[in-house]
């Protein structure tokens, strides 16, 4: 018989609040242009992107994800000395270690609250919300402070016509916390990782080592290309419009609800026409709002599903105690979808 006594934590956990930071400077599609052979028309009818937040010198990933946590600690009304534990899923902090996460909780004056980054791409909220839920239930962290945060301009080869107009910056975070019923649902998660070369870094960081340069890719100028997020625009769709309109569904029925039952849809913000043939899909009521983000913020990898949570909120399209389906999907290829109650 063992003799570890069991774990105190919550009955269940819930989002208590939410916050995000969009950088200050607004980059039109008229700018990408400017390095590729598109139109504005095109740009729109393939994504949806009208406009991009780009961050500047002082908008690193550590300031936006105070800035974002601040927020939604606020938001929760919860006090940064109770947070337990600050989980940051990114994949632009460039330094391989220490954790990003460590300053931020530093910076906010947590009371030395444990603090890890995970790399899971698009899907990177979804997964540090269900190791949140986790540490609240079990008892290991009575708060968890959630952050996807990305400067993905630092990964984007404005050249490249497949991704130059794609990617934005921001920070979303949400502040999970004890609940005395279930508002996290259960989470479908998984990964395919034959399929991991069709979103991938153009170079591994370990070429710049070895100092041979020939097969690096070159600008225009003929400078070796810092490393930056490339895609199989066509291989990428095709799996996110047909597998994860099915990952959403069994999110659903995990949740032990129906399309019907829904008030609010809040995808990954990849592409438009994405998430409108997964609400065809899954047969969206027209009640049902569905985020659509992406128009003004473009793709925020990790941080998009916060931030889009976070503007819903704020105008009024959704609702407190609303209920909704969130779903990431991204590089790995990886996705992790639930059902959770809006702060």
């Amino acid at each position: 018989m063992s003799k570890i006594k069991p774990s105190k934590g919550a009955p269940y956990a819930r989002i208590l609040g939410v916050g995000g930071y969009r950088p200050t400077r607004v980059v039109p599609n008229e700018v990408i242009l400017e390095t590729i052979d598109s139109s504005d028309e095109w740009i729109r009818s393939r994504s949806g992107i009208e406009t991009r937040h780009w961050a500047g010198p002082e908008e690193t990933v550590a300031a936006m994800s105070v800035e974002a946590s601040g927020k939604a600690l606020a938001d929760a009304g919860i006090d940064a000395s109770l947070i337990g534990a600050v989980v940051v899923s990114t994949v632009s902090h460039f330094a391989q270690t220490p954790a990003i996460a460590t300053e931020i909780a530093d910076r906010l004056g947590t009371d030395k609250a444990a603090a890890f980054d995970i790399s899971a791409g698009c899907a990177g909220f979804g997964y540090g919300l269900t190791l949140a839920k986790g540490m609240v239930v079990e008892g290991s962290a009575e708060y968890v402070l959630v952050i996807g945060v990305e400067r993905l301009s630092d990964l984007t080869d404005l050249e490249d016509r497949a991704t130059a107009f794609l990617f934005g910056d921001g920070a979303g975070a949400v502040v999970v916390g004890p609940s005395q019923e279930p508002a996290i649902g259960p989470t479908v998660w998984g990964s395919e990782g034959d399929k991991a070369e069709t979103i991938k870094q153009t170079v591994s960081w370990d070429r710049f080592r070895i100092g041979d340069v020939s097969e690096l890719p070159l600008d225009r100028e003929g400078n070796v290309k810092f490393p930056a997020i490339t895609q199989e625009g066509q291989a990428v769709f095709r799996w996110a419009v047909f597998e994860m309109a099915k990952v959403a569904q069994q999110a659903l029925d995990a949740a032990g609800i129906s399309p019907d039952d829904l008030d609010v849809f809040i995808p990954h913000q990849a592409n438009v026409r994405i998430i409108d043939s997964m609400v065809k899909t899954l047969k969206l009521p027209e009640h049902v709002t569905v985020a659509r983000d992406i128009r003004t913020t473009g793709n925020t990898s990790a941080a998009s599903i916060p931030l889009a949570m976070e503007r819903l909120l704020a105008t009024g399209d959704a609702k407190s105690g609303d209920t909704a389906l969130v779903i990431g999907f991204g590089a790995g290829l990886v996705y992790a979808a639930t059902v959770v109650t809006l702060p």
